[in-house]
């Protein structure tokens, strides 16, 4: 310990060959595949089918965030059911607090999957709201 000083040493893995070249990998697949560009299209998608929730669901009070980061919050605590419910329905979502969920979908969703998760929490809500 006492060969070190504070910030030395801070990563295992890091800065070797293997993991530049998935860095790279990475970068290059972001870039050659808009995946910036996705991420405002298919979030802007995702956006306005909660938008068309909180329409047909009165619970839902706020609908906010940005690109694919998105927030639902209720009149009621009822986010761990929501959350339960979409979980076993086969959509993750976190829970915020007790009464707000957090939507963060990876960077390469495309708008199947995000219908299909609308139609997940549309039931989610209608079954927990009853």
């Amino acid at each position: 310990a006492s060969v070190f000083t504070l910030g030395d040493h801070n990563a295992t893995f890091g800065g070797n060959p293997v993991t530049s070249a998935a860095a790279y990998a990475t970068l290059k697949y972001v870039l050659d595949n808009n995946i910036v560009g996705n991420t405002g299209k298919v979030g802007q998608y995702l956006m306005d089918g909660l938008k068309t929730l909180q329409g047909k669901h009165p619970i839902i009070t706020e609908v906010r965030g940005r690109g694919l980061l998105l927030a639902v919050e209720f009149n009621t605590e009822i986010a761990q059911d929501v959350l339960m419910n979409c979980l076993g329905n086969g959509l993750l979502v976190n829970r915020l607090k007790p009464n707000a969920i957090r939507m963060v979908p990876p960077l390469v969703i495309g708008n199947n999957e995000v219908d299909e998760a609308l139609n997940i929490l549309d039931k989610a809500l209608a079954s927990v709201a009853v």
